[in-house]
């Protein structure tokens, strides 16, 4: 796939081209050559099949067509549903602000079936259960059977813990890791062909944005990663969340690896978009598409002050995920080319940019191919909506 890493460039980042990068103004020496890959971008207002599914479709031809990517392949989606089903911004359904829509989950199998996918795996680590997915987007009111039957043996599998595996599976970043330099995951995550992040489009309050790389950050599963997790061993289910990662309280269970520098600031800003990069490298994502129909500006769930209810109405979708991350930026009216300081990252660290320092993606829009809609008819300003909750806040 055009999102995968040449070794010639993983080999420059393990010799130390990466000393100093992290500074402001001190630009890794491979961004220059990261890949530059073709990102679509739709306008669609609707759930409904009959615009949603035709906007899809017209997307993945645009990028050459969904069979050569999935055709006889086992696929892994990683979707999102992030926070517990219960809780809601005011009366709206989850997936009208802070889920992946399951119209859209729905869509993206049917459309995959039809090009040939042999499996189609749908992975979450909801919050702190070892319930089957199944019963956790009942809780949400979806019916399971509206995605399970939009192809040919689609199945669900919660990722939090052991799942249906026997073990865990590690899973190395090749550059050596920014925080992290392998994780231990679910079986489903090495167990396919093709990975896709099918994600929401949002802010987020630690990491700033929450698009296709984000996504990825629920990978790590709470029976190892979680406050909850045991010290020498995995719990049997997952506990808690990921606080341990946000604020490097203590390491993962020793069946994990250790993070690489213990002394590393503790700072959330600082831990978890380096963790996302780690995971996006150790599981590269094929395919990602970043689904903003309707959601919500002010953070990634209703438990963030101050978020509000939007209908951006847009889609954005390719195969690399900091091409695809750095355009749907440019929607939400952000700068991807943004440091630390700066709307939205006012207090991390830029994922995108340390994802493109290792090599894995350009976040320059003048180097990214756009087909579909241009940017300027598809933005929804979630910057200015920002800048103004920024001034309330004093």
């Amino acid at each position: 796939m055009s999102c995968r890493y040449t070794r010639r460039n993983w080999l420059k980042v393990a010799g130390g081209g990466l000393a100093g990068a992290y500074l402001v103004g001190r630009p890794s020496p491979i961004a220059a050559n990261a890949p530059a890959t073709r990102v679509t971008v739709a306008k669609c207002n609707s759930y409904d099949s009959t615009e949603l599914v035709p906007a899809l479709d017209r997307m993945f031809d645009q990028l050459g067509g969904l069979g050569k990517i999935v055709k006889g392949k086992t696929v892994a989606i990683k979707i999102n549903l992030t926070g517990a089903p219960s809780i809601r911004l005011g009366h709206l359904p989850a997936e009208d602000t802070h889920y992946t829509h399951p119209h859209v989950i729905a869509a993206t199998v049917h459309l995959m079936g039809r090009a040939g996918a042999r499996r189609i795996r749908l992975l979450e680590s909801p919050w702190s259960t070892a319930d089957p997915i199944e019963e956790v987007i009942l809780q949400a009111n979806w019916e399971p059977r509206d995605i399970l039957n939009a192809a040919a043996n689609v199945e669900f599998e919660n990722t939090n813990y052991l799942g249906l595996g026997k073990k865990y599976v590690r899973m190395m970043a090749p550059q050596g890791g920014l925080m992290y330099p392998g994780f231990e995951l679910n079986h489903s995550y090495a167990d396919c062909d093709v990975f896709v992040s099918l994600a929401k489009m949002k802010e987020h309050d630690t990491a700033g944005i929450t698009l296709s790389m984000k996504n990825c950050f629920g990978l790590t599963p709470c029976t190892i990663y979680g406050t909850g997790a045991g010290l020498d061993e995995p719990t049997l289910v997952p506990k808690g969340g990921r606080d341990m990662v946000h604020s490097g309280s203590r390491q993962p269970s020793k069946i994990a690896l250790p993070e690489k520098d213990p002394s590393s600031p503790r700072d959330a800003g600082y831990r978890v978009p380096r963790t996302v990069v780690d995971l996006i490298s150790a599981r590269p994502i094929d395919l990602a598409i970043v689904e903003g129909i309707r959601t919500m500006a002010g953070g990634e769930g209703p438990w963030i002050s101050g978020c509000t209810a939007v209908a951006p109405g847009v889609i954005v979708a390719g195969t690399n995920p900091v091409n695809v991350d750095a355009v749907a930026m440019g929607v939400m009216g952000f700068d991807p080319m943004a440091d630390r300081g700066k709307a939205p990252f006012e207090t991390c660290d830029n994922t995108l940019r340390l994802a493109e320092d290792v090599g894995i993606g350009t976040r320059d829009l003048k180097r990214i191919e756009m087909v579909g809609m241009p940017l300027s008819e598809a933005t929804f300003n979630f910057a200015e909506q920002r800048k103004q909750r920024m001034a309330k806040r004093g």
